[in-house]
């Protein structure tokens, strides 16, 4: 794999995030992000669909230098001081929007910036803060199609020095999380996560289909976690090539922290043991917007 500067194609990810409170721990997955961020050649930008940037638009940052946004709730004040001060990159507002032609992509110049989706891996992966970073907005309004396909459109800018990163999780089920079960997983998540992974692996744009996979409804109550997989799956399928898994876990019974690479393996990434990051122990998942 060259340089950015080379000709072949930049890697690509999907990190399963988590509790922002990774972002200030020190664990497997946290580790398994640095290994990722070591192994990546040094790209021109970093494009990342983040779950938390879900808006009924298809949009991306196109400020020069974006804000640090601590969108939860309930957390303590270390994470809230936080900032994660990468530049942006206006002129990739307009490479996204060139490439993903007939679909329409608006420039967003003041509403956005770097939220905790993307910083709180970032944060691990980059910790210079020295690389452009760009986000592209989930668009609710948009079916799993329209993900797949916009993912696969984007593939061109594989070639051109761009790393492009979704970050979610696979199984993201708020309510049903339980203190109790800090590294383990519902028979039900694990389930549908291992459904993922085998999918990922051999036909990535099959993972379109896994709506109707009987833990789907359990594993995806909101599809805003799951869909910036599929635009991993969309650039998988352009390749196509097969995901790796980078690292594999759960959380809280009814997280999976599964994280998977396109274009790179990083051996011993998936190394150690341990649980993610703790979660505040008086304020409900549900409630902080992880």
């Amino acid at each position: 794999m060259s340089t950015a500067a080379g000709t072949d194609l930049m890697p690509a990810a999907f990190l399963g995030h988590g509790n922002p409170m990774n972002a200030l721990d020190d664990n497997r997955y946290t580790q398994a992000w640095r290994s990722f961020g070591s192994a990546v050649p040094r790209p021109r930008a970093i494009l990342v669909v983040s779950a938390h940037w879900y808006i009924n638009a298809t949009a991306v940052t196109a400020m020069p230098k974006p804000r640090t946004i601590h969108d939860f709730y309930g957390f303590p004040k270390p994470l809230f001081d936080i900032d994660y001060p990468a530049p942006g990159l206006p002129e990739l507002a307009t490479e996204v929007s060139d490439v993903v032609k007939p679909t329409w992509v608006g420039a967003d110049v003041d509403s956005w910036g770097i939220d905790h989706g993307t910083w709180s891996v970032l944060l691990h992966a980059f910790p210079n803060a020295d690389i452009p970073v760009v986000q592209l907005s989930i668009n609710a309004d948009k079916d799993f199609d329209y993900h797949l396909e916009l993912g696969a459109k984007l593939s061109t800018l594989r070639e051109r020095g761009v790393l492009i990163i979704g970050s979610g999780n696979v199984v993201h089920n708020l309510r049903g999380m339980s203190h109790t079960l800090p590294e383990s997983g519902y028979d039900w998540a694990q389930r549908f996560d291992e459904q993922v992974k085998e999918t990922m692996q051999t036909e990535p744009t099959e993972t379109l289909a896994l709506d109707r996979h009987q833990d789907f409804g359990h594993a995806v109550p909101t599809p805003d976690h799951f869909l910036p997989l599929l635009y991993l799956a969309g650039l998988a399928g352009a390749a196509d090539q097969g995901a790796d898994v980078l690292i594999d876990g759960y959380a809280y019974g009814s997280l999976s922290m599964t994280a998977y690479t396109l274009g790179l393996q990083c051996p011993g990434a998936a190394t150690g043991t341990g649980p993610a990051a703790d979660l505040p122990a008086d304020v409900p998942p549900d409630g902080t917007n992880i």
